[in-house]
């Protein structure tokens, strides 16, 4: 970026830039994310939407249809049933479905979406408030407990599934839904004195109402987002007085303290990730949307104090986070076990969401590099290859029992992993002004504007099965600008060449900066040092101590039993072992490792003996971790013991 200077007229130092990503009908996407998108374009889809029927969430929505009434039992004292979120699940589906449709118009899949956004459209209320629960469940209960029931949770994710339908189909019908509905959040909610000071229990509302503001121009979308940033936490506590109107103490809350739901102190406050792992992502992203689009640099402090508190003290090095089951969410500090990991796929989607916003400012490779870790290992692995399956928990050790659903009783991720997978393409650059930032590299072709002309970018590139990846340039007209091309972290070298020769660019905080005249026939090329690495824990967490990892560009591998004879706790990998990488009949165009090892072993079946095991040489085959319990059940491991 640009130094920032201070204008000398007004004294006043200017704004930073806003870096916005693309719309998902601004990019074609095709390389390794390509066929993923087609899977879920042709398969995962309609599935989500099947299952979303069978589990009776269109009964509760469409007032034409019998009240199905409680379908699924309450919970945490009598607080919540995942069937309060069921207006989630479908507002999800809908923005994956959207992305289908805007891969490949499907003529069913289409009607099945219109006949869903009819049934809202009869749901919604004079006022526009529109949620299913308690319009058909709870009516006359709304806005009573924002705490725990994920009423405006909810109307975030039918506002991202209306947008991302419109964007598809050009059909205004469902985004039209949505606006009267965050007319009605508008009036309910804000600083006035006859407003609600109340805010998300679960955060999400405020990323839906920055796109919406986005998309519609209506700045008082924003400035609700901001409004719902800006009160939470503060005293007296909302939460707290929300459980007092309903009669309620608020110690009787299930999870005991508001650091469960980042509502322990204002957000400005806070410097350490706690509470649901999901739900603080969630929030952290409504943070830097509105440090971006409001360029308030006072929610920096506590941004990057947060980020610095996940990434360096309690994020799995498969880009997951929250290792614990009870809170679905986070501990203390450098605890992260691997055969117990939650590390839920909600929660790395949200991370990426959280990455990808942290880069609204500016290109910096501290958040891209997260995200890219993020997305090739911990979310890809919430979806089976065949795009029927999915993860909700993702150990990074396997007994052999863990495997992927095919619904969940709280299907929230599902969907969450699809939608995100089928709108890769949104997050593969940020454009201001005068600059395009290449955040992640895959092969596709992009028409945008920037610095006041159309340009079309091509991508071409096999990546990550190797490191070579060149742009080409088709412009309106010759035209000055930048552009930012990350460099990871991972990566031992690279080299960067314009029009076939050798080029210096400068660095700035990860990314090659090339400023210039760019105009059509330009051709840009940046390689990447691909080599294979193994990786060492901070000795600080325990059950990685004289443990490797191994990781190859952005792809972290773990070994499958079915590859292997022996249990894989007996296979021992010595800090020199060679890597090799090589390819794969199972699984086309993806890189595959052999670990030179040494296995243990025992001729006897004593329980314990004062004789040591015996070893020999023995090869490891190491498969990208996203792709584990594709074949055969049995064992997975991640981190591999390890000799000096």
């Amino acid at each position: 970026m640009k130094t920032q200077q201070t204008n000398t007229t007004t004294g006043v130092i200017p704004p930073k830039a806003k870096f916005r990503p693309l719309a998902v009908n601004q990019i074609d996407v095709g390389g390794f994310f390509g066929p993923k998108i087609d899977v879920i374009a042709t398969t995962t889809a309609k599935i989500l939407l099947d299952r979303c029927m069978k589990a009776r969430m269109l009964e509760q929505v469409d007032p034409d249809l019998p009240n199905p009434g409680i379908v699924i039992p309450f919970q945490h004292n009598n607080t919540v049933t995942t069937q309060m979120f069921w207006d989630s699940d479908f507002g999800k589906s809908i923005e994956t479905a959207a992305y289908a449709l805007n891969r490949h118009r499907d003529a069913e899949l289409e009607a099945q979406v219109d006949a869903i956004i009819d049934a809202y459209g009869r749901l919604q209320d004079e006022d526009g408030y529109l949620n299913s629960w308690y319009q058909r469940i709870e009516p006359g209960k709304r806005w009573t407990n924002l705490r725990d029931r994920h009423e405006l949770y909810n109307a975030g994710h039918l506002m991202e599934g209306a947008i991302a339908y419109y964007h598809a189909t050009g059909k205004r019908k469902f985004l039209d839904i949505m606006c009267r509905y965050a007319n009605c959040i508008d009036a309910t909610f804000g600083p006035e004195a006859s407003k609600k000071r109340g805010y998300p229990g679960h955060p999400e509302l405020e990323l839906a109402l920055v796109k919406l503001g986005r998309v519609t121009g209506e700045q008082r979308y924003l400035d609700l987002a901001k409004f719902f940033v800006d009160v939470r936490g503060e005293e007296p506590n909302y939460f707290d007085a929300e459980a007092y109107a309903r009669g309620e103490s608020p110690e009787d809350f299930h999870f005991s303290t508001l650091e469960y739901c980042q509502a322990h102190k204002p957000v400005r406050e806070q410097r350490e990730v706690v509470g649901h792992a999901v739900r603080a992502a969630y929030l952290y992203a409504g943070m830097a949307d509105v440090a971006t689009e409001f360029s308030d640099d006072s929610l920096d402090p506590a941004l990057n104090a947060l980020w610095e508190h996940l990434t360096e003290r309690n994020l799995y090095v498969t880009g997951g986070f929250g290792p614990s089951k009870d809170n679905e969410g986070l501990t203390f500090d450098y605890d992260l076990p691997n055969d117990s990991a939650y590390a839920e796929t909600c929660a790395a989607v949200a991370l990426v969401f959280w990455a990808s916003r942290m880069l609204g400012r500016e290109p910096d490779a501290r958040y891209s590099d997260v995200m890219e870790r993020a997305l090739y290992n911990n979310v890809l692995a919430g979806l089976s290859d065949n795009g029927s399956q999915f993860f909700y928990d993702n150990p990074l050790e396997s007994h052999g029992h863990h495997h992927r659903w095919q619904w969940h009783r709280c299907p929230c991720c599902p969907p969450n992993v699809s939608r995100l997978l089928a709108s890769i393409g949104t997050y593969f650059y940020g454009v201001s002004d005068d600059e395009i930032a290449v955040h992640l590299y895959c092969q596709n072709k992009t028409d945008l504007q920037v610095a006041g002309t159309s340009l079309t970018l091509t991508q071409t590139t096999t990546y990550p099965v190797d490191g070579l990846v060149e742009f080409g340039f088709h412009l309106d007209k010759p035209t000055r600008f930048t552009v930012s091309l990350r460099v990871p972290e991972w990566a031992g070298s690279h080299s960067l060449c314009l029009n076939g020769a050798p080029i210096e660019a400068k660095a700035d905080k990860g990314y090659l900066r090339l400023e210039r005249i760019w105009q059509t026939g330009d051709k840009l090329s940046l390689e990447l040092d691909m080599q294979p690495q193994k990786l060492f824990a901070n000795t600080q967490i325990a059950h990685d101590q004289g443990r490797v990892a191994l990781l190859r560009g952005p792809i972290v591998y773990c070994v499958e039993g079915v590859d292997h004879d022996a249990p894989l706790n007996c296979y021992v990998v010595k800090d020199t072992a060679s890597i090799q990488t090589t390819g794969s009949a199972f699984w086309p165009d993806t890189m595959f490792l052999d670990v030179d090892a040494l296995v243990e072993y025992r001729f006897d079946e004593a329980l314990y003996t004062t004789a040591p095991p015996e070893r020999k040489s023995a090869k490891l085959n190491a498969i990208p971790y996203y792709l584990w319990d594709n074949r055969e059940p049995g064992e997975m491991l991640v981190w591999l013991r390890r000799e000096a």
